[in-house]
């Protein structure tokens, strides 16, 4: 019997099935990123800086010297670490008089979304437990998301929350203390202290993930959960329960994908062998540009400018919710970050719904079901008010208004 060759039948053989945790997911990250590609689209979904403030000249020069000084190391293979010159950069940035750093406690990741992947790799076996503030980071879910975990809600909040209690039996805690993503809040000095105090009695492992920080637009920073931790054991090298994770794509530009995770020596270890089977090494071009942008103040020059634009725009989205919006949801104007959490005052309200309407009358938002791990969240909205400039988010806000009233009028 003769097998019947490709040429000679349409019926093809059926292919093994994709893995599960993929019919998990959502293209929400992948749809806000493209929506800057559709005109006339306002985009005020994604966490996306304002192009206009990229250091596009100074980057240049900069990537153009770091080729023809350092060939090899821009153009060749380089440690899985990364650049010792660029960890220790980055130590004696973060080290102070009770925190001391070496390169040993510093891996640099391609982005700080690798720094998420590889805490996945590192720490969480399947179906693991991870406690975390939520809503939370969209990108954390999916990093986390083919190991399919269990997830507990660290209720902040309450007036009795215990948070030794809350890390029990959790593979890891996962924080955004500046500015969460998405809610923009800022977690306040005590609970700061708790969730130190409570790593170091569980040793549970701390994730402090701490994109925004720089971005503070209303009072004085308060201190890092790194910091924080330091204070336990001042005086000696860092081996403490954090994981401060950190990037330059919102001092700097996402596109460099450059970020950092700074933690105890085993830690940093186990990491870097997770990156091993990631990437190998992060470009060595843009770990060149970033140490020449630290080395030559480039990132303290540059932030006065990102601050005073971003809190100019984010009192322009809080203006422009008040005088189309205030009737349907209700907010808190953030002190810092990217983002408004605006939540439907009727719990009716599906933002599901919402954002596929917003898209049809011309503006692109994010549903807060995407960052929820069971994707039961639909009463609220993140709002990006970084990206536009004040006219745009107004007229932004005046569509989204629109499409709340069409949905209304159907329901």
């Amino acid at each position: 019997m003769n097998t019947p060759s490709p040429q000679q039948t349409d019926v093809a053989a059926p292919r093994p099935a994709f893995a599960r945790w993929l019919s998990t997911t959502n293209d929400v990250t992948r749809r806000f990123l493209s929506a800057g590609r559709i005109p006339g689209l306002i985009n005020i979904a994604g966490g996306l800086p304002a192009p206009e403030l990229y250091p596009a000249a100074e980057v240049a020069a900069l990537a153009r010297r770091a080729i023809e000084e350092h060939p090899q190391e821009t153009l060749g293979y380089g440690p899985i670490e990364g650049l010792p010159e660029l960890r220790d950069a980055l130590a004696a940035r973060f080290t102070t008089a009770e925190l001391r750093l070496g390169r040993e406690n510093v891996l640099v990741t391609t982005s700080g979304m690798q720094g998420l992947d590889l805490i996945g790799k590192a720490l969480l076996e399947e179906g693991g437990l991870i406690a975390g503030q939520f809503p939370t980071y969209l990108g954390a879910l999916d990093a986390w998301r083919p190991r399919r975990p269990a997830y507990r809600n660290l209720l902040l909040e309450e007036p009795k929350f215990d948070a030794f209690a809350a890390m029990a039996g959790a593979q890891f805690v996962y924080t955004v203390p500046n500015f969460s993503n998405p809610s923009g809040r800022l977690v306040g000095l005590p609970m700061r202290q708790a969730l130190v105090d409570a790593a170091h009695r569980s040793g549970v492992w701390l994730v402090e993930d701490d994109p925004y920080g720089a971005l503070h637009y209303d009072g004085a920073p308060l201190p890092r959960l790194l910091d924080l931790s330091a204070r336990c054991r001042p005086g000696r090298s860092y081996d403490g329960p954090i994981l401060y994770m950190g990037t330059l794509s919102k001092e700097i530009a996402p596109g460099l994908r450059i970020g950092w995770v700074i933690g105890a020596p085993e830690m940093i270890e186990a990491l870097t062998m997770a990156k091993q089977g990631s990437d190998m090494c992060t470009s060595g071009v843009t770990q060149r540009i970033a140490l020449a942008a630290l080395e030559s103040g480039l990132v303290e020059r540059l932030r006065p400018a990102i601050v005073d634009l971003y809190r100019e725009r984010r009192d322009a989205l809080c203006a422009a919710l008040a005088d189309h919006l205030a009737e349907w949801f209700e907010w808190e104007v953030p002190v810092g970050g990217m983002f408004v959490w605006a939540v439907a005052r009727d719990p009716a309200l599906d933002t599901d719904r919402l954002f596929q309407a917003g898209l049809e009358a011309g503006v692109c938002v994010t549903p807060s079901s995407v960052f929820d791990p069971a994707g039961r969240n639909r009463r609220a909205l993140r709002l990006n008010f970084t990206l536009n400039p004040p006219d745009r988010l107004a007229e932004g806000v005046r569509r989204l208004a629109a499409a709340v009233r069409v949905m209304a009028k159907k329901d």
